[in-house]
């Protein structure tokens, strides 16, 4: 267990063995097969890795499929950032949802309780029950009595996508009892959330987003206590479900400035959100940092703070928000979060298309990342657009 605070962590977890291998930044191991020790010690090293193991001293890490030391370095960071004893990663956040959803299955316990709002591609997968799940969706208030013998999996995110409501996890897990909750910690990070801490089994993320951080790599990481772990890597095994060794190296690396990049953008998406909420183009902010929308007072309890993604109402509805998404000229018109750079999309044409007309958010929302930039030079974008 570490004593050093978030950033030094972000900065040294999974480097710790890198003095002794007389190097400074950790090595890029691309090899797709590894020599074996023998015929004997081969195959026991491919049946420890194939049914979820580790490797020990003198292992074959066999094949890429069942291992990779980058791989393992960026897990290592999750797990150490998330306050898990590991963490599993994967090609894109959906393999890594798509892995727990089928070690659910596997379990005999094929029911999932799903909050929503989620992310249009999880609500999506539930829904169509394309991995075995059944699904029940409800609020959070309904979890308790939504419980069934069969039940695997309680499924929550919070900050929520789009449209940013908070979950009170502390609250869900309770009511979950004994079944296991999983928290999308996307929108979050582990620099403003800890969903483990609260009780949560699994947290789930998109690496792509922040931990990526730059637009220009897929991943997806599921931290975890040592019960799923060895699960969701029997999983990735058999599937082929792996993050490719050079895409673990840049999220490794990624996370090193992950607590100054959230913070930063966070600082400009209050000054944004603030001057949304005055302009008259606007019906409704959807930010946790104003009040009306953290009803609970989570933020400064369960968040650290309120993030850098908000969603705005526009008073004339989906042409208004089709104008303004295709007016902006420095943010650009894009689907994903989390970089350097801002980005405006609509979720109801767009990431949830697939969501049933019930659950699916207004046709004048529009949902911004918010990067880098300085806030003056969004703004000045944002309102010509308006």
């Amino acid at each position: 267990m570490t004593t050093h605070r978030l950033e030094t962590d972000a900065v040294h977890l999974g480097r710790e063995d890198l003095a002794d291998l007389g190097v400074h930044v950790p090595p890029l191991d691309l090899s797709t097969t590894y020599p074996l020790p023998g015929v004997g010690r081969g195959g026991e090293s491919y049946e420890t890795l194939a049914t979820g193991g580790r490797p020990g001293t003198g292992d074959s890490l066999v094949y890429q499929r069942l291992w990779n030391p980058n791989v393992d370095r960026f897990e290592r960071g999750v797990a150490g950032l998330e306050g898990t004893p590991g963490a599993v990663a994967f090609s894109t956040g959906m393999a890594a949802l798509s892995a727990v959803l089928l070690a659910a299955v596997a379990a005999g316990t094929p029911h999932v309780v799903a909050v929503r709002p989620l992310y249009g591609g999880s609500d999506h997968l539930l829904a169509t029950g394309l991995l075995g799940t059944r699904v029940t969706f409800t609020t959070v208030d309904g979890v308790a009595e939504e419980i069934r013998p069969d039940t695997g999996l309680v499924v929550v995110e919070t900050p929520a996508n789009p449209t940013l409501d908070l979950v009170d996890v502390a609250g869900v897990v309770a009511a979950a009892g004994a079944v296991p909750v999983l928290v999308d910690n996307t929108f979050a990070t582990p620099v403003l959330q800890q969903p483990a801490a609260l009780g949560a089994s699994l947290v789930l993320h998109s690496a792509t987003k922040f931990m990526g951080g730059h637009g220009d790599v897929m991943g997806g990481v599921v931290a975890a206590g040592e019960g799923w772990l060895s699960r969701l890597r029997q999983v990735r095994a058999v599937t082929g479900g792996l993050l490719h060794p050079l895409a673990a190296y840049e999220l490794h690396r990624g996370l090193q400035t992950l607590p100054l990049r959230v913070r930063a953008q966070q600082e400009t998406a209050v000054v944004l959100a603030d001057r949304l909420a005055e302009h008259p183009a606007v019906a409704q902010v959807l930010y946790p940092g104003h009040k009306e929308c953290d009803p609970q007072g989570l933020v400064g309890t369960q968040m650290a703070g309120p993030g850098s993604v908000l969603a705005f109402e526009l008073v004339g509805g989906y042409d208004a928000a089709a104008a303004v998404a295709g007016g902006c000229r420095l943010i650009t018109h894009a689907v994903s979060l989390g970089g350097v750079d801002t980005l405006v999309q609509h979720p109801a044409a767009l990431t949830h298309r697939p969501v049933a007309a019930d659950a699916k958010p207004g046709d004048g929302l529009l949902r911004v990342s918010v990067g880098l930039e300085h806030a003056d030079d969004l703004w000045q974008d944002l309102a010509a657009a308006l």
